[in-house]
């Protein structure tokens, strides 16, 4: 018989996609007052996807990723996503439409996992109407996009910055495995 165990801590990942630029550093430290120190921030890349986020954010966003230092249980993946919804309406212009889009994410050695509020096929409920979506796998040495992965996290450049951070996570275990000795 199987017997479940505690999950492995994950790295957090916070995706910012954003059209307000003056407030990058007060977004920042709102989200270290929530998660902890930021232990990197991607460079601002330019978010040419889709025109989908243009009219609610008032122009063109621009996508950046923050590795949060402190290791999380990825069994929290919804709670992070409740609570960025949350930050996201203290950015909102008057009329509520976004100007910050948070999407918060687990990173393992195996996967990296987004949450999100859309229901579709592939997507797993955790609660309260958020949901965990496989983003990337790794695999061969590399980032693997699905059928379902948005073209931003299957750029070049941003599994770049994942892989980057994946072995800083990698070395963050490696750390705790030597405290713990």
């Amino acid at each position: 018989m199987a017997v479940a165990r505690e999950y492995d801590r994950c790295a957090l990942v916070m995706g910012v996609l954003s059209s307000y630029e003056q407030q990058h550093e007060t977004l920042i430290a709102l989200l270290e007052s929530h998660f902890g120190p930021v232990e990197v921030q991607s460079p601002v890349l330019d978010f040419s996807y889709t025109d989908y986020y243009d009219e609610e954010m008032g122009g063109r966003p621009v996508r950046y990723l923050l590795l949060f230092k402190d290791l999380v249980d990825p069994s929290k993946l919804a709670d992070f996503k409740i609570l960025t919804n949350e930050l996201e309406k203290g950015f909102a212009f008057e009329n509520g439409n976004r100007r910050i889009n948070l999407d918060p994410g687990i990173l393992s050695l195996s996967s990296f996992i987004l949450a999100t509020c859309k229901d579709r096929s592939h997507r797993i409920p955790l609660h309260d109407g958020i949901y965990a979506e496989t983003t990337l796998i790794y695999q061969n040495k590399d980032f693997q996009r699905l059928p379902w992965t948005y073209a931003d996290y299957s750029s070049e450049e941003v599994k770049a910055i994942l892989r980057d951070f994946r072995d800083k996570y990698r070395a963050s275990l490696k750390s705790i495995s030597k405290t713990d000795k």
